[in-house]
């Protein structure tokens, strides 16, 4: 870190060139040029000593103490020794040699040196300062987010990474982890929630997804009935990895519900992947595996049929069960029709499940739009309308 600021900081301020006009003169050029060489070498430490020789003399110059300054100022900051910078830094100020974009690198530099001296709040304050003067840098920004963090002020760090997101919208996945872990530090489960979504809509990898999903089922009123929709979710997503327990799960609650094509698909993946049919469970995943092929083959022969007799009915549950079934055998475009239908015969117990399933099945079947469309129709507080909102989140519409 110090090494590159160095290296900034040569770049965009090089350490000054002694002046041989005469302005400087041979009691204090000696000095500020064993300082100057001492930065050269990154001996901060030493210059910074260097320099207070230097101070010593009296009725400098205003060119020497403009050098002193600035050189004062380049290795106080490497040298992590903020406010000694942050006094050359005005020193500088009040002689009026600081052009703007040197005040702007400057104040962002300052602010790095007290964060790194675990100063937070002096480097939010000369942050503030470097935002003043037009900054824009990531670093500045991580800077307001990570200072109060690290002082335990959790609310100023999550109203930092919030600002940042409503300024310019998608922010770096460092920033959005600590904002979940404000959530989690000042117990906001819903805004835990929140910023678990925004990771799994930029960020979508499947460890945050489980710990979203996790999050969802976990929350109050939550209906069990809806443990099938968020394993069902978390093979779409990966979450699944390299555990044959959640294989083993959806499949038996896919079973549970009547679904064995669902079932059965589930658990050809997990061996697919290599987490079925290995180790001490091997013969389990086998067991559940025949009879899932088993009682699949019977459910698809009859499918249609089925189908016909829910037709029939006056309650359109049946339907949507069928569609259902037939998503599990990978027939999405037909589980969406048949889907369709049931919704619209109505005397359903649980119609906002009929709606999320509906939004999965136009998804699997590559109708985007209409996905989002029933997404967004899911309400409730039982966990239906959550489970939706995150299918919209992985179909786009979020």
């Amino acid at each position: 870190m110090r090494h590159l600021l160095w290296l900034a900081l040569c770049l965009h301020f090089s350490v000054p060139a002694l002046a041989q006009d005469g302005s400087v003169r041979p009691e204090t050029g000696k000095p500020l040029q064993a300082a100057q060489h001492m930065i050269k070498e990154r001996k901060f430490s030493d210059a910074l000593v260097k320099l207070r020789e230097v101070e010593a003399i009296p009725n400098r110059t205003p060119t020497e103490n403009g050098l002193l300054e600035q050189l004062r100022l380049i290795a106080a900051v490497s040298a992590d020794q903020g406010a000694v910078a942050a006094k050359a830094f005005d020193g500088l100020a009040a002689l009026g040699a600081l052009a703007p974009a040197q005040r702007l690198q400057f104040s962002e530099a300052i602010a790095g040196a007290f964060f790194r001296a675990k100063d937070y709040a002096a480097t939010v304050a000369w942050a503030n300062r470097a935002l003043a003067a037009g900054g824009t840098s990531e670093t500045l920004r991580n800077l307001l987010v990570h200072a109060p963090y690290q002082a335990g002020d959790y609310a100023a760090a999550a109203k930092a990474v919030t600002e940042q997101m409503g300024a310019g919208g998608q922010v770096s996945e460092a920033l959005l982890r600590v904002l979940a872990d404000c959530a989690v530090q000042m117990k906001d489960t819903k805004a835990y929630g929140a910023a678990l979504e925004k990771l799994a809509t930029w960020y979508p990898k499947p460890e945050i997804w489980t710990e979203l999903i996790r999050a969802v089922s976990a929350r109050p009123g939550f209906s069990d009935r809806l443990a099938l929709d968020a394993a069902r979710l978390g093979l779409v997503v990966g979450s699944f990895a390299n555990n044959s327990g959640p294989y083993v799960e959806l499949a038996e609650l896919a079973l549970q519900a009547g679904l064995p094509g669902e079932a059965k698909a589930a658990l050809d993946k997990g061996y697919a992947a290599g987490v079925l049919g290995t180790g001490q469970e091997a013969e389990r995943h086998k067991r559940l595996s025949d009879l899932a092929a088993k009682a699949a083959a019977a459910d698809l022969a009859g499918l249609a049929v089925a189908e016909a007799e829910a037709a029939g009915k006056d309650s359109g549950t049946a339907l949507v069960n069928t569609g259902l079934a037939y998503l599990g055998f990978g027939q999405a475009a037909k589980a969406a029709a048949v889907m369709e239908a049931g919704i619209a015969k109505g005397g359903l117990k649980n119609p906002d499940d009929a709606r999320l399933h509906l939004g999965i099945a136009y998804w699997a079947a590559g109708q985007k739009a209409k996905a989002q469309e029933a997404l967004k129709a899911v309400k409730g507080s039982d966990g239906a309308a959550d489970l939706a909102r995150l299918w919209a989140i992985k179909t786009g519409a979020l």
